[in-house]
């Protein structure tokens, strides 16, 4: 019997998930030996005339060749959709291509998968990437590899006391001055601002060529998951081996 790729892969996930819970429960018993314990009593009096009690019982309520024979036909359904998955993989192939342009040919649909996962978190980054103010002009700098502003000048000023006076010297009274603060320039800062940021254009630019190449690359997973995927058989041969068949 053959399905297509996608589909044995739709299968397997919630196989997966129901044969590992199982197997966690059949665990768990294992390690209660009580539960694969029983008993059957029967009391006979010594003389005739003796307690006649009534029967003692308890039921075994696990038995391990069981759970075995359980576990073993869950994992054989496991083993065989995997390397049947496995199989239709060594030939799920397909191109990425963006705008009629092949990127990439014959990419296996893990690798494809792959590459969506990975783009897909790329893209995060870019998104989350810093921008320039875009307030600012902004152009290369050629030392460092940064971004820079022209240079732009501000003041720095300092309090200083100054002697006023209040009322000049006369014959009447001695002259009165007073303290008063004002600032005063003592020099001038340059600042030019630097920045490794992205321009909101290039940024704009790099989000939009991202997401083409992760629709790309999700077309061509789709394309290389309707490959035939034959039914494998392996788990039979795996347990007949372990059991001695």
């Amino acid at each position: 019997m053959t399905k297509r790729l996608n589909q044995v892969v739709a299968l397997e996930k919630p196989l997966k998930q129901r044969v590992e819970k199982k197997l966690a429960e059949f665990y768990k018993a294992l390690q209660k030996p009580d539960l694969f314990e029983g008993h059957e009593k029967t009391y006979h009096p010594k003389d005739a005339d003796g307690d006649n009690l009534p029967p003692d019982s308890r039921v075994v309520q696990q038995r391990v060749d069981g759970i075995l024979e359980e576990t073993t036909e869950l994992l054989t359904e496991l083993f065989d959709i995997s390397a049947t998955r496995d199989l239709a993989n060594c030939s799920a192939k397909a191109k990425v291509a963006v705008d009629g342009v092949m990127i990439i040919d014959e990419v296996p649909a893990t690798t494809l998968m792959f590459l969506e996962k990975q783009l897909t978190e790329f893209r995060i980054m870019v998104a989350a990437a810093p921008e320039l103010d875009p307030a600012e002009s902004w152009m290369p700098d050629e030392n460092s590899g940064l971004e820079k502003t022209s240079p732009r000048s501000t003041i720095r000023t300092a309090k200083v006391n100054k002697p006023i006076v209040l009322y000049p010297h006369s014959d009447k009274h001695p002259a009165q001055t007073q303290l008063v603060t004002e600032d005063r320039t003592i020099g001038t800062w340059e600042a030019v601002r630097l920045s490794g940021a992205l321009a909101p254009t290039t940024k704009k630019i790099l989000l939009a060529r991202v997401e083409k190449l992760i629709a790309a690359v999700k077309v061509a997973r789709e394309e290389a998951n309707i490959v035939t995927a034959m039914d494998q058989s392996i788990g039979r041969q795996i347990f007949s081996w372990i059991n001695g068949d």
